[in-house]
């Protein structure tokens, strides 16, 4: 057994159970643990299993109890869990402390979605962990190929959910990944989604895009990778876009439905960043990042359709748009084949047809 434990001003090493002082009673094992002093107030702790080699083993808590010998201040807690949570699973659990007039954190279920070029085809002989970090520290390493869900794979893509349990982690900040093989292999990873499961938004972007080569005899590849932007949501969006224009308040602004059609051929789709510039007879558009897809979590895919609400102020009738990426990702060549653009207070419907590859 071995135990982190985290402070205002920082976690100590992981305290293994296996030297410490014992006191035993019937089911019921005490230890004497001495912690940094400098840790400060324990908000935090995290317990689980130093390792998985002897997949027999498992481990049945029930209750944890922690006392301050100087103050006294005494937390418990009922846990009723049996580590790992599952075969091959997660060997970690973790819960705030709550002391006495102190507030403590709550427990959250993060949705962890990568996207992939092949790690499922080659998961049973990789070991893949994310470590992921905010502004009230860490996860620990997680298992990300022992519980697998939302598994879709197309023809030159895939990804999956991987759920997992974590004292809230407030603004999260990086990921760090920690890959190992059995085998020689290549791993072709693009990016990582992290959201709390309860709520929509927001959406945490880490981009990856990279192939991992992996060597059988090599230690573990670590790669660490800071957030890349932060989807807060439509709501959000449409009053930092109201913030940006003058007036704003005592302007109507309008409404435009942009849908894109990416072509139906192989290596139609792109993993790039994708703007819009609108042009009307009476004035043009700011810029739009097209990100947020109302039908796909992963837009501009091969023989998709992806829809895109946006608000500015009144145009006029658009007579052109100005469409294109930053040329960022694997795939970044993308094969367009029309935009659609309706004004619904004009009772307009705008056809820009493209039919093209699309250059950055």
């Amino acid at each position: 057994l071995v135990m982190v434990f985290y402070g205002t001003n920082g976690k100590s090493n992981p305290v293994s159970m296996e030297n410490k002082v014992e006191h035993k009673a019937k089911n019921q094992i005490t230890y004497d643990i001495h912690l940094p002093s400098d840790l400060g107030m324990l908000y935090k702790v995290r317990l689980g299993l130093q390792s998985l080699e002897d997949s027999i083993s498992q481990l049945s808590l029930h209750h944890f109890k922690m006392q301050n010998t100087s103050t006294l201040d005494t937390f418990s807690l009922t846990i009723n869990k049996t580590l790992p949570l599952s075969l091959n699973g997660d060997r970690w659990i973790e819960f705030p402390v709550e002391w006495p007039l102190k507030e403590a954190l709550s427990v959250v279920t993060y949705h962890l979605t990568v996207f992939s070029r092949n790690i499922l085809s080659e998961r049973n002989l990789v070991h893949m962990t994310a470590r992921v970090y905010g502004t009230h520290g860490d996860t620990g390493d997680r298992s990300l190929l022992w519980s697998l869900q939302n598994v879709q794979q197309r023809e030159d893509n895939e990804s999956f959910l991987v759920i997992m349990d974590a004292v809230e982690l407030g603004e999260l900040d990086k990921v760090v990944l920690l890959i190992s093989s059995k085998t020689d292999c290549k791993l072709d990873i693009k990016k990582l989604h992290l959201k709390e499961a309860v709520k929509e938004h927001p959406i945490y972007v880490f981009e990856v895009n990279e192939a991992f080569s992996v060597d059988a005899n090599k230690p573990e590849i670590q790669r660490e990778i800071p957030v890349s932007f932060v989807i807060r949501g439509d709501k959000q969006k449409n009053d930092i876009d109201n913030l940006h224009q003058e007036g704003s308040q005592a302007r109507n602004l309008t409404e435009y439905t942009i849908k894109v059609y990416t072509g139906d051929k192989r290596g139609a789709g792109t993993d790039a960043n994708v703007h819009i510039i609108l042009f009307g007879n009476e004035d043009k558009s700011e810029v739009f990042q097209l990100s947020q897809s109302l039908e796909y979590q992963d837009p501009f895919e091969r023989g998709k359709v992806d829809t895109f609400k946006i608000k500015t102020k009144n145009l006029g009738s658009l007579h052109s748009i100005e469409i294109g990426h930053d040329g960022k990702g694997f795939a970044s060549g993308w094969f367009l084949e029309k935009v659609e653009i309706t004004d619904a207070s004009r009772n307009s419907v705008y056809c820009f047809n493209c039919n093209r590859s699309v250059a950055q």
